[in-house]
């Protein structure tokens, strides 16, 4: 499936704590993921949930004036836990990165949340320290799942987590993302129990399950989870102006309601941040109709690259879930998918 990584210069981190023996509503069940990008990353953002929480969003409108990004930050604790920007702005500011002021450098540092307070004790949220760590431990290699913002994740009656794909493109432009599935909404057809992308049923190995276990599934699903939102990032080191990165950011959101239903709800503050590198100028085609300009057809090549990793990436984190606070996963309760 790859790595947001793939994307040459991009890099992620976690940091979180988790006390092995947590139970709903004690204990330490939180975390933040944080994603690094080489300098003179063109960054944007479009949120489709009703309930966003999020930090320096404003900056990233195409009509603003600042254009880059120095890291996008992923984390648990609600509204709380956006304090783990400060401490990835701490970091960045020690190596020298950010907007150059007459007195220093001011990071700019994007950032989103999910509400998965009432997984652990309430009051334990990440804080500064957190996003500090995250970004001092990033790197091209990561783990997924129950790691990061995903700890207290779920998706449905599901454990959630971190997940990530990338693909490279004719052109040789490589898209990745990287995502932190906390839904209101399902990953599973509770009448099948598989995805709800045919396609991705095979490209996952996944078989029907068992009807016992259907049934067993079916019965906790009762109500939307009120655990929810799902973040993400997607990359690309291609050459793209503010403007394409909207577009990219908006047309990511195909792969969260091809693979999360339903998404979007008033519950749900589903954030999807894109990043261009820049690192790959794609010479313009000869087949694009002249209607359409070269970085219009470039943009929507993206887009639509952007929105096939971000629904992998759902799913390789819903899969690689561990179970936390007794919150069931994928794995445990239809054990007969993966036979």
């Amino acid at each position: 499936m790859g790595s947001i990584t793939d994307v040459a210069g991009i890099l992620v981190g976690h940091h979180h704590r988790l006390d092995p023996d947590a139970v709903l509503g004690s204990g330490w069940a939180s975390g933040t993921t944080v994603v690094l990008t080489p300098p003179g990353t063109v960054g944007a953002v479009d949120g489709r949930g009703g309930a966003p929480g999020t930090r320096e969003t404003d900056l990233l409108d195409p009509c603003n004036t600042v254009r880059h990004v120095d890291a996008v930050v992923l984390t648990g604790g609600s509204a709380y836990g956006l304090a783990a920007a400060d401490g990835v702005m701490t970091w960045l500011e020690e190596q020298g990165r950010g907007v150059a002021m007459e007195g220093g450098v001011v990071p700019i540092v994007p950032s989103a949340v999910i509400f998965d307070l009432p997984v652990g004790a309430w009051g334990a949220r990440p804080t500064a320290q957190f996003g500090y760590e995250a970004a001092a431990s990033a790197g091209t290699e990561f783990a997924l799942g129950t790691v990061g913002a995903g700890v207290g994740a779920r998706v449905g009656v599901l454990k959630g987590g971190v997940g990530t794909a990338s693909m490279t493109l004719e052109n040789g432009v490589t898209v990745g993302a990287v995502v932190v599935v906390n839904a209101a909404g399902d990953a599973v057809d509770p009448a099948t129990g598989l995805p709800w992308m045919a396609e991705y049923i095979e490209e996952f190995g996944l078989i029907p399950p068992p009807a016992d276990q259907l049934t067993g599934y079916a019965d906790l699903r009762t109500e939307l989870s009120p655990l929810n939102t799902t973040i993400a990032v997607v990359a690309t080191d291609a050459e793209l102006s503010p403007a394409a990165c909207k577009r990219v950011a908006v047309a990511s959101h195909d792969g969260l309601a091809r693979t999360l239903r339903p998404c979007h709800t008033p519950l749900d503050g589903d954030t999807v941040f894109a990043l261009a590198t820049g690192r790959v100028a794609v010479p313009p085609d000869p087949k694009t109709p002249t209607a359409m300009s070269p970085e219009t057809r470039l943009v929507t090549q993206v887009g639509a690259a952007a929105a096939d990793c971000l629904a992998r990436a759902v799913l390789v984190g819903v899969l690689a879930a561990e179970s936390v606070a007794g919150i069931p996963t994928y794995r445990d309760m239809l054990p007969g998918a993966f036979e």
